[in-house]
């Protein structure tokens, strides 16, 4: 699966830095939030990912290095349990894995076709706009699509002190949750877009996109 789960603005323009959010105001939290990943040039992070299938009662846990550069750049480098490429560059999308010698190329990437919560990640929405907004017993930020969308139910943030995402956890409308946890996360330090770029050996098998 594509683990776009991050709530990051990828090209949204800064803003003035946002205010401490009082306890309880889910508005000056989400705005905290956004205003942070404004001013996010690049990211890189070690994430963990929890995926739990509601039909089966299962899980698949990965992990890996992510990284973010603005305008419309991610990378996903799944480490365990099995290496795995998933890179978006532009409109140019590509998922290898080495392992089964196959990749999946999408030269039209069209971000606009994704959920709220998806094309929020490449800085294409609004949070306060998009999404209904309350808090959480834990002091997590809670997000409920405006408008319904079986690709997301809910989502749940982890948010930091100065509005940085710990945790992100989102449950799509069959029940399927998507967890994913954050450590070691750097800003701004100048990533190269070449970062982006995914070379596919000689002999790699292209493999049609999912549902066709």
């Amino acid at each position: 699966m594509i683990a776009l789960a991050l709530a990051l603005a990828l090209s949204a323009p800064p803003t003035a830095a946002a205010a401490p959010a009082p306890p309880g105001d889910p508005q000056a939290l989400v705005r905290k939030v956004q205003a942070f990943y404004e001013h996010t040039r690049d990211l890189t992070a070690r994430f963990r990912q929890i995926y739990t299938y509601a039909g089966f009662g299962r899980r698949q846990v990965s992990s890996g290095v992510l990284q973010v550069k603005k305008p419309g750049m991610m990378r996903w480098e799944y480490q365990s349990p099995t290496p795995k490429t998933v890179a978006v560059k532009g409109n140019r999308l590509v998922q290898y894995e080495p392992g089964e010698n196959q990749a999946y190329v999408d030269e039209h990437f069209d971000a606009s076709g994704m959920s709220a919560a998806l094309a929020f990640l490449l800085g294409k929405g609004d949070l306060e706009k998009e999404f209904q907004v309350s808090t959480g017993s834990t002091g997590t930020l809670l997000l409920r699509p405006r408008q319904p969308d079986p690709r997301v139910d809910t989502i749940e943030l982890a948010v930091g002190p100065d509005g940085e995402i710990s945790t992100t956890r989102v449950v799509d409308g069959a029940g399927n949750v998507n967890e994913i946890q954050l450590e070691d996360v750097r800003r701004n330090t100048g990533i190269q877009d070449s970062a982006f770029e995914v070379k596919l050996p000689e002999g790699v098998t292209r493999v049609a996109p999912p549902g066709k």
